[in-house]
């Protein structure tokens, strides 16, 4: 049986809509808190996250698509990873300015696993999720 879960997180910055919209977007501020990116995210292209290995080879770590990109309030793309490359799932950004800073809330849709593996995929993907966020606070901090 297929399952379709949903992650759902939502972090707060003392930062403007405009200064988390690039750590979101620009090649320069992805790789301070997520993966390096190839270029900078661009609406309808195709993107990759990257890691460089310890033997020098390079490692897609996510790609996709970018589906829509209204800056700095929605950014929209899908998402594979290696545990399930051919099932895009997609990850929806909305950031919100709030008193002083900025809401940044993410969906991450469509995740589907099944059988007794799929609740260790979405707890990693929810720790990876935590994770990728702390870096970002300290990032935009």
């Amino acid at each position: 049986m297929m399952t379709d879960t949903t992650i759902t997180k939502s972090v707060f910055f003392a930062a403007s809509r405009q200064t988390i919209w690039e750590f979101l977007t620009k090649k320069e501020t992805l790789a301070l808190w997520f993966f390096d990116a190839e270029a900078d995210l661009v609406e309808g292209e195709e993107y990759a996250l990257i890691k460089a290995q310890d033997d020098g080879s390079i490692s897609k770590m996510c790609w996709g698509k970018v589906l829509e990109m209204d800056g700095p309030a929605r950014l929209v793309y899908s998402f594979s990873i290696k545990p399930f490359p051919e099932d895009k799932t997609t990850v929806v950004w909305e950031l919100e300015a709030v008193h002083g800073g900025t809401k940044l809330s993410m969906t991450h849709e469509r995740i589907g696993a099944a059988g007794e593996a799929a609740l260790g995929l979405f707890m990693s993907l929810d720790e990876g999720w935590d994770e990728h966020f702390a870096r970002l606070r300290k990032a935009a901090a």
